[in-house]
């Protein structure tokens, strides 16, 4: 790469630490709830000096600019005194109904929703029309682990002069970092948040007299004990098919597979944290502790509803997918910090996390920007998407609009401050720009490491991602450190 392409690859990604791990559930599953996993297959704009950003994402003027309109009440935006129409991409359950409030507005900007069927498909289709020149929407919803790849495809813009200051304020540092790149700029507005937590059958550890592991030495016990008091029941699951949720638990344990040293990339998918958590979970399913079903499928979803599976390490969004699938044990599930590697340094990784994104090829930004703002940070936006089962990003807001537990979990009262404490919890991860590589690698080697359920395999199987994972980055023109 030459001089100029590496000063905007540092504009751009300089420390793509984004603090939020891979976004929840399996893209597109009916078993999924409010939030998408990103498990991404998506190859656009992977690598060479594509890659490195364009002058639309890189180069624009971050301080606020003409285009916002600045000090308004982000529950009542201005609109637009000239009717504009905007076209929204997005697949989460139930948008439509955020859509339709919006509109009922009537403020000159009215919002047009184009329902995908999921986060691969939409990525895949945005960096084909931002390529063709035409045919993108206005406004995009992204999950956070793919922002970096919306901007090195020079997708997305700076979003920041069009942005009312009061915005960023209700974000936690660590949220709003997942969509800056660890820059000045803003590429998306955050929206919802998956923080890993402990979800377990209250009723069933009642009756077989069983302790809420505390570290992951106790949940390895305690998974030994389901199996003792029911041969047919299990503590949990090890998936293959959904990287996201390995993402997350390897970082709760301090692992981040990608970094930046100079002016080069690294690689560190096979780091120390990476093979402890997956020799932990490959002697468990060597030894039969646990199941290695994978998540989402018509199995896994009987396992809930039927008592067989009596624990899932999920994340906030978790409620959602289980008054969908296993309805008939509403009032029987409880949720607890994620077992710890370090009990005396509290940690937690993230599965699931979205924000929305106003693209390259968009004629109105100033206005798309105040649909986002009402969206993601008024007080009418956030009580709209928690209503959806959805677990906003917005800190102070949650805590003003969510006081009381999801239905589903109405038996813990106090669920709301501990998934608050859970989400400060979070270890930092950084993304590169082939985590589509990575995630395929993980679904391939696990899936095989599963089938033989074997320990070295599990160890040998991040080994083969990382060295996949480098090669990738290595042939797409990025240079690596050694």
């Amino acid at each position: 790469m030459n001089n100029r392409t590496w000063a905007r690859l540092a504009a751009v990604t300089a420390a793509l630490a984004l603090t939020l791990g891979a976004c929840s559930s399996s893209d597109g599953d009916s078993a999924t709830g409010g939030s998408t996993s990103g498990d991404t297959a998506t190859d656009s704009a992977a690598g060479g000096d594509t890659a490195a950003g364009g002058d639309t994402a890189a180069d624009g003027d971050t301080s606020q600019g003409d285009g916002a309109t600045s000090g308004y009440d982000l529950n009542n935006p201005p609109g637009s005194e000239t009717p504009v129409e905007l076209i929204y991409w997005d697949w989460a359950p139930g948008i439509e109904n955020i859509v339709d409030q919006w509109n009922a507005k009537n403020n000159g900007i009215t919002v047009t929703l184009v329902t995908m069927d999921g986060g691969d498909p939409a990525i895949a289709k945005l960096l084909t029309a931002i390529k063709a020149g035409s045919g993108a929407p206005d406004i995009m919803h992204s999950e956070y682990q793919m922002i970096p790849t919306l901007v090195v495809g020079d997708a997305l813009i700076d979003m920041t002069e069009y942005l009312d200051p009061s915005v960023k304020g209700q974000f936690t540092d660590a949220v709003w970092n997942s969509v800056t790149l660890g820059t000045d700029a803003v590429y998306a507005v955050p929206g919802d948040f998956g923080p890993l937590a402990f979800f377990y059958r209250a009723d069933k550890f009642e009756e077989w007299g069983l302790t809420v592991p505390t570290t992951w030495d106790e949940y390895a016990e305690v998974a030994r004990q389901v199996r003792e008091k029911d041969p047919n029941a299990y503590l949990g699951t090890f998936s293959s098919n959904d990287a996201g949720w390995f993402t997350g638990m390897t970082q709760q344990a301090g692992a981040s597979w990608w970094g930046i040293k100079d002016d080069s990339w690294t690689v560190d998918v096979n780091s120390d944290a990476t093979k402890k958590v997956a020799e932990y979970w490959g002697g468990l399913v060597e030894e039969g502790a646990i199941l290695n079903t994978p998540m989402y499928t018509p199995e896994w979803v009987a396992a809930l509803a039927d008592g067989t599976q009596v624990g899932w390490l999920s994340a906030s969004w978790a409620p959602s997918v289980l008054i969908s699938n296993a309805p008939d044990t509403q009032g029987l599930w409880k949720a607890a910090p994620l077992p710890q590697w370090d009990a005396a340094n509290p940690a937690t990784g993230t599965w699931g996390g979205s924000g929305t994104a106003i693209t390259a090829q968009s004629e109105h930004p100033a206005e798309a920007a105040q649909f986002i703002s009402w969206l993601n940070a008024s007080e009418e936006g956030v009580k709209a998407m928690a209503e959806l089962g959805q677990y906003p990003a917005a800190d102070d807001l949650r805590t003003k609009v969510m006081t009381e537990p999801p239905a589903f979990m109405a038996a813990q009262t106090d669920y709301v401050d501990l998934l608050n404490q859970i989400a400060g919890t979070v270890n930092p991860f950084t993304y590169g720009p082939n985590v589509n590589v990575a995630y395929s690698a993980y679904n391939d080697e696990f899936g095989k490491a599963c089938e033989q359920k074997s320990q070295d395999a599990f160890v040998a199987a991040v080994d083969t991602m990382q060295s996949l994972t480098l090669e990738d980055l290595i042939s797409s023109g990025f240079a690596v450190a050694e």
